[in-house]
């Protein structure tokens, strides 16, 4: 069993907290009316969808490369980033609504206590969850994983702003508190559900790899000189996981093959040092040859049509 495949008991673990929460949560309403418990298991049902779409990417993403999909199939988990993004802010959309409607229709709360103790249960369970699958997500360098602990972590405070603002109707009798705290609620986690939609469609762009990553590239390659080589065309994207990264490497024109071939393994071996769960690719030319110039462009054949005469 591969170790993207043992990822997907981290999405049971959510599926099992969303249960669980949802059920608390509705009690919590059921005895106390507010309608910021309301819109906080509300939220959770999001999260249970949430995490069967985690569940479902995620065993996408663990499949090995195949005859149709040579590069893998890590991009699913940008998939579940979008939709786990979008489902957020529909919740929020849902929650701000219900929320605005009682604004003029303030009611009294009933049970506060028992409501609180309930909601407090739901609160750790969700915090805790969310800190595993933070971890997870970091270490094994999961979006769904991350995404899908960051959406449990605005519940976490969603569920801490709701319990904080009964806890003060309770004490003040000002019932209008419950309400915008529902208001203050849905656009915090509107703003969450814009950053994960962002962050994965950026993903299925192909967006280069961040600073830090390609400054460990060029640090790796940064030697080069030092034997007579150079390289261009370094482009750089990510696929869930797996980084992908190539460039051209420009040796001695005297070099044999065997030479050149024992540099490009060097070279890409000092890369995936650097980048970890990385795809290095090379393509040896010789460093003098004036067509080594006409394909640094992603697009050889514009490139050939404008570049310089005196450089070609």
């Amino acid at each position: 069993m591969s170790e993207r495949h043992t990822l997907t008991r981290y999405a049971w673990l959510s599926i099992a907290a969303a249960v669980a929460t949802i059920s608390l949560k509705l009690v919590a309403y059921w005895l106390t009316d507010s309608i910021g418990l309301l819109a906080d298991a509300l939220e959770s049902l999001v999260n249970l969808a949430a995490a069967v779409m985690a569940l479902w990417m995620l065993t996408i993403a663990a499949r090995p490369a195949d005859h149709d999909h040579a590069y893998g199939h890590g991009k699913a988990e940008y998939f579940a980033g979008v939709i786990e993004g979008v489902l957020i802010i529909i919740a929020a959309g849902g929650i701000g609504w219900t929320a605005f409607q009682r604004l003029f229709a303030p009611q009294p709360l009933d049970h506060t206590a028992a409501g609180l103790a309930v909601a407090g249960i739901a609160t750790l369970i969700n915090g805790t969850v969310a800190m595993v699958l933070l971890r997870a997500g970091r270490k094994h360098d999961s979006l769904t994983l991350e995404a899908d602990g960051q959406h449990l972590m605005t519940d976490v405070w969603t569920s801490v702003a709701v319990v904080a603002g009964i806890g003060l109707v309770a004490l003040t009798g000002w019932y209008i508190l419950d309400p915008l705290i529902a208001l203050a609620v849905a656009v915090n986690i509107t703003v969450t559900g814009i950053q994960l939609v962002r962050r994965a469609v950026l993903g299925l762009m192909d967006t280069a790899l961040p600073d830090d990553e390609l400054a460990a590239i060029q640090t790796a390659l940064a030697d080069l000189g030092d034997y007579g080589c150079d390289y261009h065309a370094l482009r750089t994207r990510q696929s869930g996981a797996r980084r992908f990264i190539s460039f051209h490497l420009l040796v001695p024109d005297t070099w044999s093959i065997q030479q050149a071939h024992a540099m490009a393994e060097q070279v890409e071996a000092a890369v995936r040092a650097a980048v970890p769960n990385s795809t290095v690719f090379t393509h040896l030319e010789p460093r003098n040859d004036p067509a080594a110039l006409a394909d640094i462009a992603l697009d050889r054949a514009d490139e050939a049509e404008h570049a310089d005469p005196v450089a070609r």
